[in-house]
């Protein structure tokens, strides 16, 4: 459990920047929407754990869980692709959170 609070306070912290940079530099492209991905966390206490990272991260919002799909709001969409996204948006936290849940 401490090298998950560490490491999402790494992740804070870089997204905090990133959401202050563009703040302050409106020119900064920004592409709003909401991608979805597959999350392989066993039980719900464990999803609403990785929903609260994902929202407690600036530029990010999780929507809703049904089932085992997420729909998160991305400031900056890289990517639909439902793998693509889970990469960049949650597999971080995952992993960690597998050990701990699982």
């Amino acid at each position: 459990m401490v090298y998950y609070l560490f490491i999402f306070t790494r992740e804070l912290i870089k997204s905090n920047f990133d959401v202050a940079r563009r703040v302050l530099t409106p020119s900064l492209p920004i592409n709003p929407g909401i991608v979805k991905f597959k999350s392989k966390l066993p039980s719900d206490y464990s999803k609403m754990v990785l929903a609260n990272s994902i929202t407690l991260t600036p530029g990010t919002l999780s929507i809703d869980i049904i089932g085992d799909t997420f729909y998160i709001h991305w400031i900056d969409v890289k990517t639909t692709d439902p793998e693509k996204a889970y990469t960049e948006i949650a597999e971080t936290f995952e992993k960690i959170l597998l050990k701990i849940f699982d």
